[in-house]
């Protein structure tokens, strides 16, 4: 950066400070790990990525990267609430399954959304297990960096309005088919981008795939279950072994915050869409991104 420093300079330090790297306190971590259970919650089903608010949002305040083991537990909150949430269609999908081995009915809508389900989980868990062991550097590559996640926010805001103008609203969820499984799932896959956000990336396809806006919504909820939750098993214990103020209770509290704002965050979601289209979170997308590079190219590069 130049030494020159002007009044907007002086600005953009103020708000992104550089990051505390001093261990915090247990008041501190608490705080910290409740302000994330809420990012992460009201994030993780609106379509403008938990990934790129959960690593945005400690530059803001200061703080250090929480890293992707923290935010991948804190992200088992989200699932509490998803699954409490849909705790019924999973009932169904459950007994559909279990009536399709019993006696081969597997056109019935349960039957047929269960294995849509686990058609679109198997991308995303193959190419993160890729990741996983060939990748050791992907917590720290550039592919998590800031102007990266900018990129990609403006990218995918701009896909998911093609989607919302072109896309016909026809199909329901009751009439899922491995087919779409496989084609969100595909989609799902790019959340493991950063910026790209796993309930925006599935939403934008499904709604190119003639989708309706809630059934589109709620298949991305339900789709999402299984590899979220594979996602923080994962890194449960690397996130609990790392020494850090409190020991886990900050990061207890941090997935109990997260479980309560996902919760609202659903139900708002699946009420707005039944009247509203995601216009909202295309503009809000290409300011977090344009205003992410703004701050970026003023005063991120080093």
């Amino acid at each position: 950066m130049s030494s020159d420093v002007g009044p907007g300079d002086s600005v953009l330090k103020l708000v992104f400070r550089t990051p505390d790297v001093s261990e915090p306190g247990l008041l501190e971590a608490i705080w910290r790990n409740i302000v994330l259970g809420v990012v992460q919650g009201l994030t993780e089903f609106l379509p403008i990525s938990s990934t790129a608010h959960l690593k945005v949002v400690p530059a803001l305040a200061g703080w250090q990267d929480p890293g992707v083991s923290a935010t991948a537990v804190i992200q088992l909150g989200s699932i509490v609430a998803v699954i409490g949430y849909f705790r019924d269609d999973l009932v169904g999908v459950w007994k559909g399954i279990s009536a399709a081995l019993r006696r081969g009915q597997w056109r019935e809508p349960e039957a047929r959304l269960g294995i849509a389900m686990a058609i679109g989980t198997v991308p995303i868990l193959v190419v993160g297990l890729v990741i996983k062991l060939f990748w050791p550097g992907y917590e720290t590559s550039p592919l998590r960096s800031e102007p990266v996640i900018a990129v990609v926010s403006i990218v995918m805001a701009l896909l998911l309005a093609l989607a919302e103008k072109l896309g016909p609203r026809l199909k329901r969820l009751d009439q899922v088919q491995g087919r779409d499984g496989l084609v969100v799932g595909l989609a799902q896959v790019l959340a493991l981008i950063p910026g790209v956000s796993r309930s925006g990336s599935t939403l934008t396809a499904s709604l190119f795939d003639s989708w309706k806006r809630p059934d589109a919504a709620r298949f991305s909820f339900l789709l999402g279950i299984p590899a979220i939750t594979l996602a923080g098993l994962v890194q449960l214990k690397d996130a609990f072994s790392e020494p850090s103020a409190g020991g886990p209770l900050p990061l207890l509290i941090g997935i109990v915050s997260a479980a309560v704002v996902s919760w609202l965050a659903i139900d708002w979601l699946l009420k707005y869409l039944q009247r509203h289209s995601t216009w909202i979170f295309v503009i809000y997308r290409l300011l977090f991104g344009v205003l992410l590079l703004v701050w970026w190219s003023a005063a991120g590069p080093n």
